[in-house]
């Protein structure tokens, strides 16, 4: 069986993260995955990934040691300003964003989910409707950036946010953070699963926004 490890660092938003994927893990994937129940790990200086585990990280605090096929995405991520000198290169514009993009990079393609958005109490939803004047833009700049980065599978979140001029980059997330938990019971299948089937090479053809019941008073 396949071991699956999650990665993760002290901060309490990574552990409730890590218990939504578990909870993903074990409701939509463990029935077609021959893989074991994911671990979570905290990980620390010294950690050593054991040999053919399937690794998910949810940190870009990773120890100096810790070798993964995706390592060097990480590294180019946790370095926000070099990524923003770099986008800022291509002509955009860069700074603080409060809108995120999903990007569901497969084996065969990347598939483009709703935003989400940052509301002033401080919740996270999707779908935040883009003007396709703002969306094919944006997610042309999202392909250059992964295919800049040789981003291997796995779901990523491109920050952003929008002026009347120009579409302005924050930073990318190598992994569904936070704002990925809007799409639980709003998108099908939700980034989570999606996270998953794409680390274990399962086919992912659609995403889709799920019709909700009006509200009853």
């Amino acid at each position: 069986m396949l071991k699956v490890i999650i990665g993760i660092d002290e901060e309490r938003h990574s552990r409730v993260l890590a218990e939504a994927l578990e909870e993903a893990f074990c409701s939509r994937i463990a029935l077609t995955a021959s893989a074991d129940p994911p671990i979570v790990q905290v990980l620390a200086e010294g950690f050593i990934l054991p040999q053919e585990a399937l690794f998910c990280p949810l940190t870009l605090k990773l120890p100096s040691g810790l070798d993964f096929p995706a390592k060097a995405v990480y590294q180019a991520c946790q370095a926000v300003e070099d990524l923003r000198q770099v986008v800022q290169g291509w002509g955009y514009g860069v700074g603080e964003g409060r809108y995120w993009l999903p990007i569901v990079r497969t084996a065969k393609g990347s598939l483009y989910a709703e935003a989400i958005a940052l509301t002033p109490e401080g919740t996270y939803v999707q779908p935040f409707d883009l003007v396709d004047g703002d969306r094919q833009p944006l997610y042309h700049l999202s392909h250059r950036l992964l295919e800049h980065l040789r981003a291997a599978a796995g779901v990523y979140l491109v920050q952003f946010d929008l002026t009347l001029q120009e579409i302005v980059f924050d930073r990318l997330l190598p992994f569904p953070d936070v704002p990925a938990l809007a799409s639980i019971g709003v998108q099908s299948p939700d980034l989570l699963v999606c996270h998953w089937s794409c680390l274990l090479g399962q086919p992912l053809h659609d995403l889709t926004i799920v019709p909700q019941l009006p509200e009853t008073v």
